[in-house]
């Protein structure tokens, strides 16, 4: 099969080029951009790599992970419009040539330039890893879209768990490994009013995963919305000004997501009553530090804030 520079059209010769070629290809040229390569076509392949970058995709067709990554791989291909082709080995029909790639597991992305190794990458990456890692070599194109990890994790800042669900799902489905796409998905399942279906999922990870601190973050925001006292009793707590009221209002603002009125809340029952409920409000601040990550900008303002009323 004869290959095609996807810059200019023209059959490839091996040749250097004798003139500067365009710099990027319309996204119509997915075909050129894109190719199987196997033994009668590999060199070809090598000394195209002298004019322009080769991503070899080194697969099989039992993997699983292959097939999930196959697809990003495709797509971040049209999208950077030639900067670089794309090169699907199947090591199963090629292992001759995998062997002399030292290709050891599947999948295996290796980054060719001037007919050397200049790269590589091992397991379905997530997609965002994978145009992080593309960055190194090539400008990310002008009009690219956002990943969709950055579409869900945007979608669920925004007060759109729907969309965030739809978009995490879309992304365990691509990367089942990947344990933080199915912790996300139970938080935007909780943002939802899905919180059992939150839980399910949490307990369905591997034990390690299960008690790490962001699967723990989520049940914690469960657990404050089973915790917190329903609109119709904050109601009835209005007119009063005792510390169970103020914690009840604090936790209500909590699960409601009004992370920071009910830190600042919390934080002033401390002041107003340390002995509360066991010290329940410190406890408190620290679950709800656990449930939004220790490195959210609410959690670095509020343990400062602790830690000055506390020594």
């Amino acid at each position: 099969m004869p290959i095609v520079d996807p810059r200019t059209g023209e059959p490839l010769t091996g040749e250097p080029a004798t003139q500067e070629a365009p710099a990027t290809a319309d996204n119509s040229q997915g075909a050129e951009l894109i190719i199987d390569v196997g033994r009668d076509n590999i060199q070809q392949i090598l000394e195209f790599s002298m004019q322009v970058p080769v991503l070899l995709d080194c697969w099989a067709p039992w993997c699983e992970p292959c097939k999930n990554l196959m697809p990003i791989l495709e797509k971040l291909t049209i999208e950077y419009q030639g900067a670089f082709i794309l090169a699907k080995l199947n090591i199963d029909d090629n292992q001759e040539i995998a062997a002399q790639l030292g290709v050891r597991s599947v999948p295996d992305v290796k980054l060719i330039s001037q007919g050397g190794l200049v790269d590589h990458f091992q397991g379905a990456l997530p997609e965002k890893q994978i145009r992080e890692w593309l960055e190194r070599y090539f400008p990310a194109p002008e009009d690219a879209p956002a990943s969709l990890e950055d579409q869900a994790a945007e979608a669920l800042e925004a007060g759109d768990p729907t969309t965030a669900r739809t978009l995490y799902e879309e992304l365990v489905q691509q990367n089942p490994e990947h344990i933080p796409y199915q912790v996300a998905l139970a938080r935007a399942l909780v943002a939802q009013g899905n919180a059992a279906e939150a839980r399910t999922l949490l307990d369905n990870l591997p034990p390690e995963d299960r008690d790490a601190p962001a699967a723990r973050g989520v049940r914690a925001s469960i657990e404050f919305g089973e915790e917190a006292p329903s609109h119709e009793e904050l109601a009835a707590l209005s007119e009063r000004d005792d510390s169970e009221a103020h914690f009840k209002r604090a936790l209500r603002r909590v699960a409601d997501g009004d992370y920071e009125a009910g830190l600042e809340a919390l934080l002033g029952l401390m002041k107003r009553d340390r002995a509360y409920g066991d010290d329940a409000a410190r406890k408190t601040l620290l679950r709800v530090f656990d449930a939004l990550g220790a490195d959210h900008p609410l959690t670095v303002t509020y343990r400062r804030k602790l830690f000055a009323l506390l020594y």
